[in-house]
Order: structure tokens, then C-alpha cells, then sequence
């Protein structure tokens, strides 16, 4: 059997009873990076081989893992915070699966852009999520534009690296709308900033930027 497990966010005590029950239970945990989630694993009292699985080795691994699962081990698939496939690893091995027809199921838990979402105060009952852009700025243009007319929330995700540049051009193709950014969630210092693009380009420009972010954009 094959778990997808979502693991915390950020904070620790966001992991669900039923994800440690899986990943006490399972004979490997295939992991996005081994050391992040022997962390994790140590922080709960589990103590479980890994393997790693990530964009770079995917393909090279896949074969390693499905001979587990043929062999009627059961497996946990984790990325390091989120659920497994949602801009991480994962959907390679989820198709070769279904097509041998191994058994899978998911333990879901906590997800950075549902998070972002309904903290936004923008509307929820319709959205489209995008997760990360292209790094260039002719490409990420093209991409924003996909959207232009949609009278979804859009919800992306982006690095501190280029946040400034995507907001930038979010503006030039969007116009000047009402949109989120959210940081940090679930931790210390969690923090959703809310207010015109234009606004919340100023707030950060010239700032330190770490850590993952979720920008929420309000639809056409």
C-alpha cells in the first residue's frame, strides 16, 4: 500500500493522529528530504528507513519504490511540509501506481495554499491555484496572462527571490488589484499582509524576504 501523507506546514502539532499512525506503521517512508523528515520523524518517536524522492532523483528512484510496492511493502510518500504532489514531488509516483494497479490511498492534513486562502479575505468559493511561475520575467508574463480574465481568487505560490518581480508583473498584467501575501503559516511568525498589489509590492520592497510565500490575487 501506498500513504501519501501530508505533513505540518510549519508547526509540528498541525500533524494528524492518523499521519503517525501510518508512519509508524509503514516499512520505508520515501521522503523529499531524508534529513528534514528523520527530523520530524525523531521529533514523534519514529524510527523508520527513508529513501529519498525528489525533483532531481524522481525518475532515477521511481523503479526502487514500485519494486517496494510490488512487493507488498507498505510505503509513506512525504514531501518536507505540505501534502505530497502539490508543487512537490509525488505524481510520477502516484500514475505508476495506479497503472500497476497498486493500492494507494491519502492521509490528508495541512496545505500551505488552502491556508493562504481562507486567511485572505478574498472570496473562496471559487479559485483557481497556479503554484509557482516561471523564474523569467518574459515567461512568468505569459503565464499570469493564462488568467488574465478569470473571475477566480488565483493563489501561487513563490520564493523570496522573486516575489518583487512577480508582483511587479502580476500588476502589468492583472491591473492594480486587491490580493493577499502569506508567510510563515502556522508559525511564530505567521504573517498574511492584505491589501492592492501596488500596496503590498511597496511593503517588501528593499526588505529581507525569506521563507516560502502564498500570494492570493482576486479574480477579474
Amino acid at each position: 500500500m501506498l500513504y501519501l501523507v501530508a505533513t505540518p506546514i510549519g508547526n509540528l502539532g498541525d500533524i494528524t493522529q492518523r499521519a503517525l499512525e501510518v508512519l509508524g506503521s509503514v516499512d520505508w517512508v520515501v521522503s523529499e528530504d531524508t534529513r528534514k523528515t528523520g527530523h520530524l520523524l525523531n521529533h514523534f518517536g519514529i524510527k523508520k528507513p527513508q529513501c529519498s524522492f525528489n525533483e532531481f532523483n524522481e525518475k532515477k528512484v521511481l523503479p526502487q519504490v514500485l519494486d517496494m510496492l510490488r512487493n507488498e511493502k507498505n510505503v509513506a510518500l512525504v514531501t518536507n511540509a505540505g501534502t505530497p504532489a502539490i508543487s512537490d514531488p509525488g505524481f510520477i509516483l502516484v500514475r505508476a501506481a495506479l497503472q500497476e494497479n497498486i493500492p494507494l490511498t491519502a492521509i490528508p492534513g495541512p496545505t500551505a495554499l488552502i491556508t493562504a486562502l481562507i486567511l485572505s479575505g478574498l472570496p473562496v468559493h471559487s479559485f483557481t491555484f497556479r503554484g509557482f511561475a516561471p523564474h523569467k520575467a518574459g515567461p512568468r508574463k505569459r503565464f499570469l496572462e493564462v488568467d488574465k480574465d478569470s473571475p477566480h481568487t488565483l493563489v501561487f505560490y513563490e520564493s523570496p527571490y522573486r516575489l518583487e518581480a512577480f508582483l511587479k508583473d502580476a500588476i502589468e498584467v492583472y491591473g492594480d488589484r486587491q490580493a493577499a501575501i502569506a508567510n510563515d503559516l502556522t508559525k511564530f511568525y505567521e504573517s498574511v499582509s492584505r491589501g492592492l498589489l501596488s500596496e503590498l509590492a511597496a511593503s517588501i520592497a528593499g526588505t529581507t524576504l525569506k521563507g516560502e510565500y502564498c500570494v492570493v490575487i482576486a479574480g477579474k
